[in-house]
């Protein structure tokens, strides 16, 4: 039996003497093999990393996780694809970082699933990804699923195999309904009214102050789901909108099924035909969360309001 070339190790730390010890270890291994190297991490850790490198920062890309990887289904087709397709040939290192103590209840469910489905958009790649946990920021049931999404786990004292292993266990713990919103604007669609479900979506987030560039991206957003759902969901769909805390959120719910677990993560070559609307919905989006069974799908997009964000809770 020939061992899959892709390695996805989580890495269990404390402090930053242990992260920084680990990482630089990490990378410097890569480079000295010829490796390609690339770090999506948090800022703070980033800022750790390039300086326990030093001159070696200089060979490895460098990214910052809140911004690259702000929706965790943005990952894998804009970051960790996005590296690795560049190098086909020969084996390729990342340090990627989506779950850090800065993360939300509301935004952990996708990356948790994030953390699962890279299993299964690297199987047969020759790829590591090393994926860092701060074991006093995070709650303990954000470990022990990272146990379940990773096979191989580390910490400063060795290496061994998860005996927890079981990524879709995840996925499908996450794949849970929704909380419902507390008030909320919506409108029922079909291929006579898009562009009003488009409208109504662009007509708060107006409101709510956002840019016309953004504005755009959020009516394009809308447009693909609501495709989506003309195409693959029944014929018809219904968009709800609301304002919470620092974000937009627009859902979408139709009587669609999404069975492929990478669906929307795959990146798409912009010569070749079919959609790429769920694609384009995580990369234009703060966050996407999904929930899908037979005869029913809800996918909920969160647009951060202008201005910072100030630490959801919810």
């Amino acid at each position: 039996m020939v061992a899959d070339p892709f390695v996805h190790p989580a890495l269990f730390y404390r402090g930053d003497r242990e992260y920084v010890a680990a990482t630089t270890a990490f990378v410097r291994e890569g480079l000295s093999s010829g490796e390609p190297v690339a770090v999506a991490v948090p800022p703070r850790n980033l800022a750790l990393i390039e300086a326990g490198l030093g001159r070696d920062a200089d060979e490895v890309l460098l990214l910052d996780m809140t911004s690259a990887g702000r929706n965790p289904g943005r990952i894998i087709p804009a970051v960790l694809r996005e590296f690795a397709d560049r190098h086909p040939v020969g084996h390729v290192r990342i340090i990627g970082e989506p779950i850090w103590p800065g993360r939300t209840v509301t935004e952990y469910p996708a990356c948790a699933q994030h953390e699962a489905l890279i299993n299964y958009a690297f199987t047969g790649r020759h790829v590591t990804i090393l994926c860092p946990y701060d074991l006093d920021g995070l709650d303990p049931e954000v470990i022990r699923e990272a146990e379940q999404t990773h096979p191989v786990l580390r910490d400063g004292s060795g290496e061994w195999h998860s005996g927890d292993y079981a990524p879709q266990k995840v996925v499908d713990g996450h794949n849970q309904p929704l909380d419902e919103p507390a008030d909320f604007l919506s409108l029922r669609f079909d291929h006579t009214n898009l562009a009003a479900a488009r409208g109504l979506a662009a007509g708060l987030a107006a409101d709510l102050g956002f840019s016309r560039a953004r504005l755009d991206d959020i009516r394009l957003t809308v447009a693909e789901l609501g495709a989506n759902s003309l195409d693959h969901g029944g014929g018809a769909g219904l968009i709800r909108v609301w304002a919470e805390a620092d974000r937009l959120v627009c859902e979408v719910s139709d009587s669609g099924h999404i069975i492929d677990p990478l669906a929307g993560r795959t990146p798409v070559d912009p010569r070749a035909p079919g959609s790429r609307g769920l694609l384009i919905v995580n990369l234009l989006s703060d966050l996407v969360r999904v929930h899908t069974r037979a005869g029913a799908t809800v996918i909920r997009v969160y647009f951060d309001l202008p201005g910072p964000v100030h630490g959801l809770t919810s």
